[in-house]
């Protein structure tokens, strides 16, 4: 990022860093000096799924969505490397990629390792819009592969779980184990972290135009509402880490055992993408929309499953929590690392004959 597009940042985005790991420190002190709260926060919930969270990803999610082009997603579609390239990431690339680092690293931590393969199971549909926004990515192209996994997630989170925590391991000679996960649960979690907030960035668009006109409606109206998006993120970190924070201090070393993996997985998902979008000739703004939504994970679904199959106080349970606590940092800096390469992707853009 260059001096002159730092100083046209807000306050807000340009210590997002520092924003984030505040929230963070704060969450924890919250649900350690104040424990009634995290218990508070963990008893509100409606099948399986956190309010609390859910309300600030709503929030996180709605004011990007609603900066979304709807009239511009069939150029998007058109785009068969970009369309093709997301779903081998997605899914196959992603879950054989953490199958392999759960066993190189946990070989003798059984639970850590099928929780760490579930969330590789789930692919994001939530967070990522937050993450391509703040690298300068393609928004509408965002829209499109967020909710092509949200379709696949549906259809194959119950089968690629089967394989890979069963059949697989038994081909290889492994340990096998077990996930029972519904359809509906499933379906649920896409509806509540995608449908929502996609159904309400398209119905304020459409009608706010129609009423207003788009000049009005980009130049008044998305900018009073875009800070809500980093708002609703710090809420979510806060949130999560107060329900979560009492775990991640009483088993440090577990932690650090979960998160070697993660961020491996984090780095070659992101950097293998990034050079992906960049060699199949895809322009930086959907090259960074393909590397951050083949990074990101669904870790609302991925938590939600290693509870309801194996318990809160499972070690399944853990890696899926430790999940979303790595991929935060990680993915926020891979933001900035994302828009100091996009002034070199441009100048070898402009240099193609």
């Amino acid at each position: 990022m260059t001096a002159a597009e730092l100083g046209r940042l807000s306050t807000l985005d340009r210590y997002l860093p520092a924003w984030i790991g505040a929230a963070m420190l704060a969450g924890i002190a919250l649900g350690q000096w104040v424990p009634v709260v995290g218990k508070a926060l963990n008893a509100i919930q409606i099948g399986g799924i956190s309010l609390p969270i859910a309300a600030g990803l709503l929030v996180m999610m709605y004011p990007v969505l609603a900066k979304v082009r709807y009239d511009r997603l069939d150029a998007v579609t058109a785009d068969k490397r970009l369309l093709v390239s997301s779903l081998v990431l997605n899914w196959l690339v992603g879950p054989a990629l953490m199958f392999a680092l759960a066993w190189i690293f946990l070989p003798d931590l059984p639970e850590f390792r099928t929780g760490l393969i579930i969330v590789g199971l789930a692919r994001c549909i939530a967070m990522v819009v937050i993450w391509n926004d703040l690298a300068c990515g393609d928004r509408e192209a965002a829209a499109v592969l967020v909710a092509l996994n949200s379709v696949f997630q549906v259809i194959a989170f119950g089968a690629l779980g089967w394989f890979y925590l069963d059949a697989l391991p038994r081909l290889l000679g492994l340990d096998a184990a077990g996930l029972d996960v519904s359809g509906r649960e499933i379906a649920l979690n896409v509806a509540v972290f995608l449908g929502v907030p996609l159904a309400a960035g398209y119905l304020t668009r459409r009608i706010g135009e129609r009423r207003r006109g788009r000049d009005w409606y980009e130049e008044r109206f998305l900018p009073r509402i875009g800070p809500f998006a980093l708002y609703g993120l710090l809420f979510t970190i806060v949130v999560l880490f107060a329900l979560q924070g009492e775990a991640i201090i009483a088993r440090p070393l577990d932690v650090v055992r979960i998160a070697v993996p993660l961020l491996v997985y984090f780095g070659l998902m992101w950097a293998g993408a990034f050079a992906l979008g960049r060699a199949i000739g895809l322009p930086y703004e959907r090259t960074a929309t393909l590397a951050f939504t083949a990074a990101g994970n669904n870790f609302e679904l991925a938590i939600a499953v290693a509870v309801a199959t194996f318990g809160a106080a499972s070690g399944q349970a853990l890696a899926g929590v430790v999940g979303p606590l790595i991929e935060v940092p990680v993915l926020v800096a891979l933001v900035y690392v994302s828009l100091r390469a996009r002034s070199r992707f441009r100048a070898l853009e402009g240099a193609r004959p």
